[in-house]
């Protein structure tokens, strides 16, 4: 089709049908010299892209000056650019990808709800190397006016393993920095006074949250943490031996924890409807039960501080510890710690425990000792 000149240089239109609508409308095109070549372009569209010839002239001026990108040069600065965000690496897509890997690993689930409620917002789409100090810092002091260090510290712990998980299969730039660690108190035990511990009890009995109950009674007779609770089946209950397996995911080490008798009676009570000896109304196994054995903790007056379920593990412990008749040896087996370094800070309680052994062995001399003097002095009358 002829191409029509207009008043302005190096301006010309074509007549088309108009796009939408009945009628023509013009097709605005600019010739211009670059680099020795006579170029020819498209720049728009009369009713559609609302070219005038005095536009079309300014377009033309910017292209001759270096200061605009044809069109055929910006489609393909946006197709680069589509596909650079389609193949970056970012913390979403990692997370994406570790979440998949470790789908069977211990804690996962919670690690999921780390990940969206704190580092998505934050970093879900950047790449690695795009975070920046300042970043972190400030997600850190965020987190720290509404959590506990020790829950961000676990939160910054995952932005690592997110990260190490990128530079690893995927060979990411990481971090130019190195993430300062969170101060946690990590000797803080949690127990119960007799008075809080009978409240309590009797609380449990008292409920009528069966499940939740259940869960609390086993958490105080054995010790066990809550993921190995959620994820004990009745399989793995040795009620002939007076054992209980706790399983470890991906083929790890497994172990075993007596059967007492007060912890035999809670299961034997409770009922079997699944594979999973603590299920939902659904039958799928707990991922959370927190709110549920809070408000058992709530009304038995319990302060607000005290974790039901990980302060019941304590609460084992420290029984255990302070009644002089358990060794820190056998309170790790108990406890199935990795570590005596973890067992170890019940170690002041058993060191109180000997302490007052001693002193009544000290008062039992003494009151030996007033009891010769008293016959001696009753010889030296008679």
């Amino acid at each position: 089709m002829k191409r029509i000149k207009t008043d302005y240089k190096g301006v010309y239109y074509r007549e088309a049908d108009r796009i939408g609508g009945r009628g023509k409308e013009r097709v605005y095109y600019i010739v211009f010299k670059s680099g020795g070549k006579v170029l020819e372009e498209k720049v728009g569209r009369q009713y559609a892209d609302d070219m005038t010839p005095a536009r079309a002239a300014r377009v033309r001026a910017d292209r001759i000056e270096g200061r605009r990108k044809s069109r055929k040069e910006v489609r393909e600065a946006e197709k680069a650019a589509r596909q650079a965000e389609a193949g970056k690496m970012t913390i979403q897509r990692l997370w994406d990808e570790y979440k998949t890997n470790k789908a069977d690993s211990k804690g996962i689930n919670t690690d999921e709800g780390r990940y969206k409620n704190h580092l998505l917002p934050s970093f879900g789409d950047k790449e690695p190397h795009e975070i920046i100090p300042l970043d972190v810092r400030r997600l850190r002091v965020k987190l720290l006016k509404t959590l506990k260090p020790q829950t961000v510290k676990h939160v910054m712990a995952l932005l690592k393993r997110i990260v190490n998980y990128g530079i690893a299969e995927h060979s990411c730039r990481g971090l130019n920095f190195k993430i300062e660690p969170v101060k946690v108190d990590n000797l803080k035990t949690e127990d119960l006074t007799p008075e809080q511990l009978k409240n309590l009890l009797e609380t449990i009995n008292n409920s009528i949250d069966a499940e939740a109950a259940a869960i609390m009674k086993l958490a105080l007779f054995t010790g066990m943490r809550r993921g190995e609770m959620f994820k004990l089946k009745w399989d793995d209950v040795d009620f002939q031996r007076g054992f209980i397996m706790l399983r470890s995911p991906k083929g790890g080490v497994s172990q075993k924890i007596p059967l007492n008798e007060q912890a035999r009676a809670v299961l034997e009570n409770h009922p079997r409807t699944a594979t999973n000896v603590f299920v939902r109304s659904n039958g799928k196994p707990f991922t959370d039960i927190r709110l549920r054995v809070n408000s058992i903790k709530e009304a038995a007056g319990i302060p607000a501080d005290f974790r039901a379920l990980h302060g019941l593990r304590h609460t084992y412990a420290s029984m255990l510890a302070s009644s002089g008749k358990v060794d820190l040896y056998t309170l790790q087996r108990l406890l199935t710690h990795k570590s005596p370094v973890m067992t170890q800070r019940y170690a002041h309680l058993r060191d109180e425990t000997l302490k007052k052994a001693s002193e009544l062995a000290g008062q039992i001399v003494e009151q030996a000792a007033s009891a010769n003097v008293v016959k001696l002095h009753e010889g030296e009358t008679s």
